[in-house]
């Protein structure tokens, strides 16, 4: 008896699950089996600390109160429900792509204590870590894509096209999430401190949030920064939820956006291993 109740309670630890022998290391389905289990338990560290979900949750709340009601009388010519319905899917794209710095964070942080050590000595796809940290994550995005979608409407946004649009638009949101957050994934690999990461990121995404256009029209802005704003990814993701929120063009800017996730895709996930295993 004893024994059969040891045993249950192992099978359900995610490392006893990784620590199965696997017959191929190289396929991707063993691969993402893998990576599954990482994520489930990226997700049993996120309940024990709900703390890190400050940024897509509290924050977002914050940003929508402070630019709507204090900026956005002067931003929105008087009009504060005329700005909040501008401001909520520029928002978002904003704060998705913030949202991604966390994992940096959280991926250095492991190295550090040696829990990618832990891994390296598991029968596991080498790749399995970084991938099933970046999925777990994915609940973080829909929570942030939850908040913005209850919290807009009890403040007054309302959607202009129709809900299925708007499902689009969040989905598009959490895709771009999902690429965009190999940058931070990159940078938790190569640089010492957790602290260096945010540090890093916010040097990086600060200029592609505000440089973007998240709060105003491109058109207001001086003609050498619209230059920059037109080829910022952001101001594509912005540029497609909008349109898909309230109205207004949204296929070259959805293709702009599909593009830069991939180059995203193809340029930092090699990256990011490499770092990886060079690292861990």
């Amino acid at each position: 008896m004893t024994s059969t109740l040891t045993t249950t309670t192992r099978a359900s630890s995610p490392m006893d699950t990784l620590a199965t022998p696997m017959t191929s290391s190289s396929g991707l389905v063993t691969t993402l089996r893998h990576a599954a289990v990482l994520a489930k338990r990226s997700l049993i560290k996120l309940t024990r600390t709900p703390e890190q979900l400050i940024d897509v949750t509290l924050q977002p709340i914050i940003f929508l109160l402070l630019f709507t009601y204090i900026f956005g009388g002067a931003l929105g010519h008087g009009s504060q429900h005329q700005y909040l319905q501008f401001l909520l899917p520029g928002l978002l794209g904003q704060s998705i792509a913030m949202a991604g710095v966390a994992l940096g964070q959280n991926l250095n942080a492991d190295i550090e204590k040696g829990v990618f050590d832990r891994f390296r000595s598991l029968p596991i796809a080498r790749s399995a870590p970084l991938v099933g940290a970046v999925l777990g994550d994915v609940v973080r995005y829909v929570i942030l894509c939850l908040v913005f979608a209850g919290f807009g409407s009890l403040i007054g946004f309302r959607v202009e096209t129709n809900w299925l649009a708007a499902v689009a638009a969040f989905g598009i949101s959490i895709a771009f999430a999902l690429c965009f957050c190999w940058i931070s994934v990159f940078v938790g690999m190569i640089v010492r401190t957790s602290g260096a990461v945010q540090g890093i990121m916010f040097l990086l995404v600060l200029p592609l949030s505000f440089g973007s256009n998240t709060f105003v029209s491109t058109d207001t802005l001086p003609g050498w920064l619209q230059a920059f704003v037109k080829v910022n990814p952001i101001s594509h993701l912005v540029s497609t939820v909008r349109g898909l929120m309230i109205g207004g063009p949204v296929a070259s800017h959805l293709a702009w956006t599909g593009a830069w996730m991939v180059g995203l895709l193809a340029v930092f996930v090699p990256l990011a291993l490499r770092g990886y295993r060079s690292r861990a």
